[in-house]
């Protein structure tokens, strides 16, 4: 397997004056995460004072002891954003193992009896919390972070591998902030590449499956060439993106942001950015983006937007360049947090976090039927799949109720509730299969166990815990679909894996060792837009 390590040198130059701070602050160099340059030992933090009646002051302890490597208004320099919306992945208690441990194998060392206990409170309070004034991300901050190590056109256009391109599988590590690429056809691992700090789990690939596009949480938009094993381009568009998407004719990449509200498109080429679209209501007040999708048969993007009932599609189809490419924007009954396209690419079924669920034609741009969904559907981790009868059916997992719902979606009516083990993320099948698995990872018992429907029955036929104790979800299929492979969400030094499944007879046929893997994405299955995964 062949290991990269991304050098963070040209990073340097991007942020005026940080080179001589670099210079005369060394003492403060201290990176919470993996993005800093490895290889490179920090200095120890700077002594506290001795705790004293006197007030702690949070911000003062971030200015002197943080500031350098994530910036003094906390958006990011050699290290990540420290900013409510970036940390919003990280449980109070992971933090707090942060500031007094440090993270294995990076710059960042703990401040455990460097800063007294009040000043470690107070500074992870402090970090949750929203700065006075909201920082800004602009077009000149845009491209003074953009950068292109392969110029397009410059690499081979084959693969420097033999094995079956198609059968690809990229793996997103969040244990140490990596990306893995695993051949479908070995079940070996590659390559594996050092990424930004808390990648958003769906990469999105280029129609061809040579280019994978990743986005991380803040805002840090990354371009890898499969074939190559090489990562070509990256570019910084926002403080917080939510997700990315890319489009059917290979051309575009747009990322949707929440800090600031903002829609970003990009060359697919080489991520220069070419458009930035301010996302407002009718009202005119701006509003996050919940969730970008490319909507492949209709040749345009579909947004969903987080805090107006709006959902915007913007067509590329012959556009000749980026000003061509104008949001049509369709107004809801309600506010979309999450949605599902059927096959044709028609119709949406999006659901609000308050657990109502609606249908939208998007010919129309009507709501068409109400469905009657409970709980906390996630329809965007939903599967669809054909019934003996020629029907069309979608099953989605619930976030808050023990149960898989199964909507007809020929007359958009609920027609089964598969009662399971606990509140589900994710559900994920193959053409080539009659099951489905499902996890029970958001309830508080049953995280360690798949369970397995028969999607001709709607009953759960069986079910598999890899490890005892442990978080296991997110299947997906070889290009077969001979196999499905789990993740064991867990640190390698834990037991993290990528667990091999035999797909007929649900044995266990090798296990991968991998640094919490909470996702891996097949090429093929991707590319191709497999009925039994999201895309």
């Amino acid at each position: 397997m062949r290991l990269f390590r991304l050098s963070r040198l040209f990073r340097l130059s991007r942020f005026p004056g940080l080179v001589p701070a670099l210079v005369l602050s060394c003492a403060a160099m201290h990176v919470l995460a993996d993005d800093a340059a490895p290889g490179v030992s920090a200095p120890a933090p700077a002594a506290a004072a001795t705790a004293t009646a006197t007030a702690i002051d949070p911000d003062d302890l971030f200015q002197k002891n943080c500031a350098l490597c994530h910036g003094p208004d906390r958006v990011g320099r050699m290290g990540p954003a420290l900013l409510p919306q970036s940390l919003e992945r990280l449980s109070g208690r992971e933090l707090d193992a942060v500031l007094r441990q440090g993270r294995v194998a990076t710059q960042m060392q703990g401040f455990a009896g460097q800063l007294s206990e009040d000043e470690l409170n107070a500074l992870a309070h402090w970090l949750r919390t929203a700065p006075a004034q909201t920082p800004q991300w602009t077009r000149l901050d845009m491209d003074s972070t953009h950068w292109v190590e392969h110029a397009p056109g410059t690499l081979p256009a084959k693969p420097v591998f033999k094995a079956d391109a198609r059968n690809l599988f990229v793996v997103v590590e969040a244990g140490d902030h990596h990306l893995s690429m695993l051949d479908g056809g070995t079940l070996e691992p590659m390559a594996r590449f050092p990424t930004h700090f808390a990648l958003h789990g769906g990469p999105k690939f280029s129609p061809d499956g040579r280019y994978v596009y990743v986005a991380s949480r803040d805002g840090w938009i990354t371009k890898y060439d499969l074939w190559n094993l090489v990562q070509t381009a990256e570019i910084r568009v926002a403080l917080n993106t939510r997700n990315l998407a890319v489009s059917d004719d290979g051309r575009w990449v747009l990322a949707g942001n929440t800090l600031p509200e903002t829609l970003v498109l990009m060359r697919a080429s080489d991520l220069e950015p070419v458009r930035v679209y301010p996302v407002t209501g009718a009202d005119g007040k701006p509003s996050r983006v919940s969730a970008v999708y490319d909507a492949a048969p209709r040749h345009s993007f579909i947004v969903a937007l987080k805090d107006t009932p709006a959902v915007w599609e913007i067509g590329y189809a012959r556009k000749k360049s980026a000003a061509a490419l104008t949001p049509r924007k369709l107004a809801l009954p309600e506010v979309l947090d999450d949605f599902y396209f059927d096959q044709r690419y028609r119709h949406i079924l999006g659901a609000s976090r308050a657990g109502s669920a609606q249908v939208i034609d998007l010919n129309s741009g009507r709501r068409i039927a109400q469905l009657d969904l409970s709980g906390m559907p996630h329809l965007g981790s939903g599967i669809t799949w054909r019934t003996g009868d020629g029907g069309h059916v979608m099953a989605s997992p619930n976030l808050k109720k023990a149960q898989i719902t199964v909507i007809d979606m020929d007359h958009w009516k609920t027609v089964a509730e598969i009662q399971t083990n606990g509140p589900g993320f994710f559900i994920r099948s193959h053409e080539q299969t009659p099951y489905a698995w499902t996890d029970a990872m958001m309830g508080p018992k049953y995280r360690d166990t798949l369970q397995i429907i028969d999607k001709r029955t709607f009953k759960v036929a069986g079910s598999v815990t890899p490890s005892p104790g442990k978080t296991a979800a997110h299947v997906e299929f070889t290009r077969d679909g001979r196999y499905a492979l789990v993740s064991l969400m867990a640190p390698l030094s834990e037991g993290g894996a990528i667990v091999v499944y035999d797909a007929a007879t649900w044995r266990e046929v090798k296990r991968i060792p991998m640094s919490k893997p909470v996702g891996k994405y097949n090429v093929y299955n991707k590319t191709m837009r497999s009925s039994g995964t999201s895309h």
